[in-house]
């Protein structure tokens, strides 16, 4: 079963390592999702009210899918392989009236960039949460 996630924020671990992670509360529990500086940095920006005059990767990846009349339904965090995590990315297309669905592969950390520009729904998957989901009062990470 998939349980709809929201995105809490972007933290990093601690003031030593300083890795970043984005929090997303699913099921009542803390799934922190491990991403690059690059990846965290897009997220945040997503997150804000800062806007740039050019756009950033993900921020063009919408704007040409949107061109091309597809649109982004959700994305998935599906599956945790030895220490990764895998994701989909649900799209629909309208062409004169026919709709087609696509799925793609994705890393989660894409995904999540992607969804929160266009307001798309997060699922993570049962076996997800299970594997790496915590309890809310266990996470200690600091805002970025």
């Amino acid at each position: 079963m998939d349980h709809e996630a929201t995105v809490r924020g972007v933290a990093v671990t601690d003031e030593d390592e300083r890795v970043p992670a984005v929090l997303l509360d699913v099921r009542d529990e803390i799934l922190p999702v491990f991403v690059t500086g690059d990846q965290a940095q897009s997220i945040q920006i997503a997150l804000s009210p800062e806007t740039f005059e050019r756009p950033l990767t993900h921020d063009l990846f919408v704007e040409m899918l949107t061109e091309f009349g597809a649109a982004i339904d959700r994305v998935r965090i599906d599956e945790l392989r030895e220490g990764t995590f895998y994701g989909k990315l649900d799209v629909e297309q309208y062409d004169d009236g026919n709709r087609t669905e696509m799925t793609f592969d994705v890393r989660p950390s894409d995904a999540i960039a992607i969804a929160v520009r266009v307001d798309a729904p997060i699922f993570v998957s049962d076996e997800v949460v299970d594997a790496a989901g915590q309890e809310p009062d266990s996470v200690r990470f600091e805002e970025e």
